[in-house]
């Protein structure tokens, strides 16, 4: 069986030529914008100072992007005045994590005053959704998401957070240990990005 081909020939009407003057005034737009900012980048090199800021970018390494007060960043565990660990292991953190990346041991408590507290409380940073559900959910504030210390991974796929790190005790970062014995032993994958 044969197919048949069948060619229209559509006309070039009014809608199909006012698509160019369309695409010259966004080439118009797109150019001014261009030439603006320049000037102003120009001025502010030069030691004006224009009314306006010249774009919306950030020259990165001189100047960074500020951060919003509401974003949720690292986690850390939060202390007592006199040191000890606010979290008393109620497992509400563990329970409400939507990507189950928040394993607690408890144990019991040498102060009797406190009936529990976590023996081991590790977050494994890439499983993490950073949704801030661990926050709000625990009762003591012992958990929190914040500015200290926004940055976020390395190079291994194992990152976990141990308690010591996150109560800020132990500042030794497990995956740049992970790195340095890579690059001791050849791996050139992390030499090019290094």
């Amino acid at each position: 069986m044969q197919k048949t081909i069948t060619t229209l020939d559509i006309p070039i009407g009014v809608k199909e030529q006012i698509y160019w003057i369309e695409v010259i005034r966004g080439l118009w737009i797109t150019n001014r914008h261009f030439w603006v900012n320049m000037g102003r980048h120009c001025a502010k090199a030069l030691g004006f100072q224009p009314k306006e800021r010249a774009a919306a970018t950030y020259q990165y390494p001189e100047e960074r992007r500020p951060v919003h007060p509401r974003w949720r960043g690292r986690h850390r565990l939060t202390l007592k005045q006199n040191g000890a660990m606010r979290c008393t292991a109620c497992m509400l953190c563990e329970t409400v994590c939507p990507s189950d990346c928040i394993s607690i041991t408890p144990g019991e408590s040498p102060d009797p005053a406190v009936e529990k507290f976590p023996e081991r409380f590790d977050i494994d940073i890439l499983r993490c959704c950073f949704c801030g559900m661990c926050v709000e959910a625990c009762p003591l504030d012992a958990i929190r998401m914040d500015l200290q210390d926004w940055t976020q991974v390395g190079y291994t796929r194992d990152i976990i957070y141990t308690k010591e790190f996150l109560m800020g005790i132990d500042k030794n970062r497990p995956w740049e240990e992970w790195c340095v014995k890579r690059l001791r032993e050849g791996d050139a994958q992390l030499k090019d990005a290094a």
